[in-house]
């Protein structure tokens, strides 16, 4: 059987890597390099038919000239702004993206923690269900009979509109902005190489500083990966920089914040809510501050590390197009 040569460009830590790798189908030979520099990069190339480059990494035309043997690069993720389609195209060689299922999925829960706080849904859900006589005698709703906001809320507020700040912008980040990128947000976002002018503009998003982002948005969303830098980063310090009446939601690694700062930020109404998938200890520990808030009524929202589960196929899906690609059959999300 003919093991086609297959480079796999990954920023993933070794237990990821790992299972990439497992999942790779027979008729590949798979050399999977996490972050390598331009030498071993480039070596790595000459021999490879199949590129699969994992969310974000300059393709330049320099790269795909010295790569005599290829015939498709297979982006894992949305954008593709960072490849030289040209010079692809003017080779031969084909061009795909491809959603990564598990990062909507997270993306998708962002936007459900978001509306979460501030909707304040948790808390007015407990108004319904309470079905408390204190708010009046009921009477049955018609086209002109119906009792608006019967328990009188007024802390109820809108993702339309506000400015939402997103730390940690990598492919998360991407898919939440592409998913609020019509609900007229002004999408500010961080993270350590800023986004080309292409793609901040197709999405409408604005650069700022940790600070900036902190000081200035109405919804903080942390998606920050953990590493010594990072580590419980957002502090004590960093909530007192947020506006007053802010949400704080978090799909990042749970080992950034510190969870008993973010708990006193919210208790003592210097933050509206915050809503967490993540912790620093996993499972969830019973002396986790915030879950007493959350006993108390508190507009907290806690998800037991859930955003990313679902029914996916697996990582096989990532050498998908490229096994479509040695039977000839048409690639999915092919750009050229």
């Amino acid at each position: 059987m003919t093991r086609y040569k297959t480079l796999f460009t990954t920023q993933r830590g070794e237990r990821h890597q790992k299972i990439a790798l497992e999942a790779a189908p027979p008729e590949l030979d798979v050399t999977l390099l996490r972050d390598p520099d331009s030498a071993t990069l480039r070596a790595a190339l000459e021999d490879s038919v199949y590129w699969i480059s994992e969310r974000a990494g300059l393709i330049d035309a320099q790269l795909i000239l010295e790569a005599p043997h290829l015939k498709l690069i297979q982006r894992l993720g949305r954008l593709t702004e960072d490849i030289d389609l040209n010079t692809a195209k003017a080779r031969g060689i084909a061009v795909a993206y491809l959603p990564i299922p598990s990062v909507i999925r997270v993306a998708e829960h962002v936007i459900m923690q978001a509306l979460v706080l501030a909707k304040r849904a948790k808390q007015v859900e407990q108004v319904a269900v309470a079905a408390s006589g204190e708010w009046g005698d009921a009477a049955r709703t018609t086209e002109d009979v119906f009792n608006y906001n019967w328990s009188q809320q007024t802390d109820i507020a809108t993702l339309w509109d506000a400015k939402v700040g997103i730390l940690g912008m990598g492919e998360i980040g991407i898919e939440v902005a592409t998913r609020l990128v019509g609900w007229e947000c002004v999408l500010f976002y961080h993270k350590r190489s800023r986004y080309s002018e292409a793609i901040e503009d197709k999405l409408g998003l604005l650069y700022a500083s940790k600070k900036q982002i902190l000081k200035s948005c109405d919804v903080v969303i942390n998606l920050l990966p953990y590493s010594r830098y990072t580590d419980q980063s957002l502090d004590a310090e960093s909530f007192a920089m947020m506006k007053p009446g802010a949400i704080f939601v978090s799909a990042g690694s749970g080992s950034v914040i510190d969870e008993a700062a973010l708990a006193e930020a919210v208790k003592s109404g210097k933050l509206a809510g915050a809503a967490l998938d993540t912790y620093e200890y996993e499972p969830i520990q019973p002396d986790n501050p915030l879950i007493a808030l959350v006993r108390e009524g508190k507009n907290v929202l806690l998800t037991p590390h859930t955003a990313a589960a679902g029914g996916d196929a697996g990582r096989t899906r990532d050498y998908e197009n490229i096994l479509r690609h040695i039977k000839g059959e048409p690639l999915k999300y092919q750009v050229i």
